[in-house]
C-alpha cells in the first residue's frame, strides 16, 4: 500500500471517524460520581472496547484498575523480529463546567466553521477516534506488534492506571509508547511534545473566628479569615503577576518551538487591554517554569451573602512544575510559603492533595526518526518539539518502569481546541492528518528499528 493509497483511506473513513465521535461525546463519561452516574464511564469503555476489537486488536477486555475506574487493554502480536508499540488514550472526560457557556450542547457533537464541538471532543475522544483511523486504514497490513490501553480516570488524577502498570508491568510492556493525549503546536504544524510539568496540589485553610460575626458590630478588629487568605494567595504573585514560591526556581528558560505572543493571547482569550503575566517568553513561562493557579475558594458566595466577618476560608492551589524540579520539594517549598504568609496570626493549615512528576522525552531514538519521517510526509514540514503546560503523571510512571523504551506525546489538541474550556472542539483536519501520521509512523517504525 503506498503513502498515497493509505491517505485516501484514510480520507475516505473520515465520515465514519465522526460519526465514532458523536457517539462517544454523547456519552458523559466524567469520572466524578459526584456529578454524573459511573455506569457511563462503563458504557464509553465498552463502546471501545467494542470498537478497537472490530479495528484488528484482540483479547480486548475491561480490567478494573486500584482506583475503581476501568482500562482497556487489547494487543496484537508482531510479526517475527519487529518492534512493539504501545497506543494510549484515554475515553474520561472533564465535566462541561456550565451548560449555558456552551454554544452548542456540550455532549453533543456539533459542526460549525469547519470544526466539531463537544466535550471531549479531543481531549481526548478526538484521539480515541484518530487511533481507530490508522488501524482501520492499516486494516491487516501492520508491520509491528500493537499493544492498547485506554484508561477511565485521566481527567481526576486519581491513578488508577498508574498503580495498575506497577502491579502489573509486563501488560503495557512496549519498544515505544505513543501517548495521545496533546497535540500539534497549531493547526498545520506537525509537533512531538517532549516536556511535561509536573504538579503539586494542597487544600489551604484559614481560620480566625469560633464563628461568622456581624459586620456591623465586630467589623473592623475582628479578623475576617477572607481576607487573610487573599493575601496569603496574593503572596504567590510577585509584582508582574509571575509566580513566586520561596525556594522554588522561577526563572527557567525554553529552548524549543516558541509560542507567538499574540497566538497566545488569542488561544488563552485573553481580553484587550489585560497584560499577560510574569515575564520572559510565553515558552519560558509555559513550559519551563512552575506556576501556580487557584483552582477554587470556598467562601460565602455574592448571592444569599450575610453581612458578616468570615471566620473561615478555603482554597484549592494547584503548582505545576517544569522539568528538573522535583514536586516533593516542591510541594514542600509551597507549603512552607503559605505557612509563612499567614497574616495577623491566622491560623493556616496546608493539606496535601497530590503530586505528579515532571517528564521529558529522549528523542534520539529509531521511534522519533520514524514519527519525523511521517509527519514530513504528511504535513511537509519537519517535527518540531513542544513544550506541554499540563501534567500526565502516566507519563512518568511509564519511563521508569520501562527506562528503555521511547515515549512520544502527540495527538489532535492543538491550542485551538480549547481542551477543558467550555465550546471546546477539534480540528477534523488535524484528526485525518494525525490518523495519517500514525500510519505512517507504525509501518516506518517497524523498519528503523531494525536498523
Amino acid at each position: 500500500m503506498t503513502t498515497d493509497d493509505l491517505a485516501q483511506r484514510i480520507a475516505a473513513l473520515m465520515p465514519r471517524a465522526e460519526r465514532d465521535l458523536a457517539e462517544l461525546v454523547a456519552i458523559p463519561s466524567v469520572a466524578d460520581p459526584r456529578l454524573y452516574p459511573p455506569q457511563k464511564c462503563r458504557e464509553a469503555a465498552e463502546w471501545v472496547a467494542g470498537a478497537f476489537a472490530e479495528a484488528g486488536l484482540r483479547d480486548v477486555h475491561l480490567e478494573e484498575t486500584p482506583d475503581g475506574s476501568h482500562a482497556v487493554l487489547g494487543h496484537r502480536p508482531p510479526p517475527p523480529g519487529a518492534p512493539t508499540v504501545l497506543l494510549y488514550c484515554h475515553y474520561d472526560v472533564q465535566p462541561p463546567l456550565y451548560d449555558e457557556a456552551w454554544t452548542s450542547p456540550p455532549f453533543v457533537l456539533t459542526e460549525r466553521e469547519g470544526r466539531w464541538y463537544g466535550r471531549g471532543a479531543a481531549d481526548c475522544k478526538g484521539n480515541v477516534v484518530m487511533h481507530l483511523t490508522a488501524l482501520r486504514a492499516l486494516g491487516d497490513d501492520v508491520p509491528v506488534g500493537l499493544k492498547f490501553v485506554a484508561e477511565g480516570s485521566e481527567e481526576q488524577g486519581t491513578g488508577g492506571l498508574e498503580q495498575f502498570v506497577l502491579r502489573n508491568a509486563g501488560e503495557l510492556h512496549a519498544d515505544a509508547l505513543v501517548i495521545a493525549d496533546t497535540g500539534n503546536a497549531a493547526v498545520g504544524l506537525p509537533t512531538a511534545t517532549v516536556t511535561l510539568r509536573g504538579l503539586a496540589n494542597v487544600l489551604v485553610t484559614v481560620d480566625t473566628l469560633r464563628g461568622d460575626l456581624h459586620s456591623g458590630m465586630f467589623g473592623g478588629p475582628a479578623p475576617d479569615a477572607l481576607a487573610a487568605l487573599i493575601r496569603v494567595l496574593d503572596s504567590l504573585r510577585d509584582a508582574d503577576g509571575g509566580t513566586r514560591v520561596e525556594g522554588l526556581d522561577c526563572t527557567g528558560s525554553w529552548s524549543g518551538v516558541g509560542y507567538d505572543e499574540q497566538r497566545f493571547r488569542a488561544d488563552a482569550g485573553v481580553l484587550d487591554g489585560v497584560s499577560l503575566t510574569g515575564s520572559g517568553t510565553v515558552g519560558d513561562r509555559l513550559w519551563a517554569r512552575p506556576a501556580v493557579t487557584v483552582l477554587g475558594i470556598d467562601c460565602p458566595p455574592v448571592v444569599g451573602s450575610a453581612s458578616a466577618v468570615p471566620a473561615t476560608a478555603r482554597a484549592r492551589v494547584s503548582l505545576r512544575v517544569p522539568p528538573g524540579t522535583d514536586p516533593d520539594a516542591a510541594l514542600a517549598a509551597l507549603t512552607e510559603h503559605l505557612t509563612a504568609a499567614a497574616p495577623w496570626g491566622a491560623r493556616l493549615t496546608v493539606e496535601p492533595e497530590g503530586t505528579g512528576a515532571p517528564f521529558r522525552a529522549a528523542t534520539g531514538g529509531p521511534a522519533y526518526t520514524a514519527l519525523d519521517e511521517a509527519m514530513r510526509e504528511v504535513y511537509g514540514k519537519p517535527m518540531s518539539f513542544l513544550g506541554q503546560g499540563g501534567s500526565i503523571p502516566l507519563c512518568s510512571v511509564l519511563a521508569r518502569t520501562y527506562p528503555e523504551a521511547e515515549i512520544i506525546l502527540m495527538g489532535v489538541e492543538e491550542p485551538g481546541c480549547l481542551i477543558h474550556a467550555p465550546d471546546e472542539s477539534v480540528d477534523p483536519g488535524e484528526i485525518e492528518h494525525m490518523a495519517h501520521v500514525e500510519a505512517l509512523f507504525l509501518r516506518n517504525y517497524a523498519r528503523t528499528a531494525r536498523s
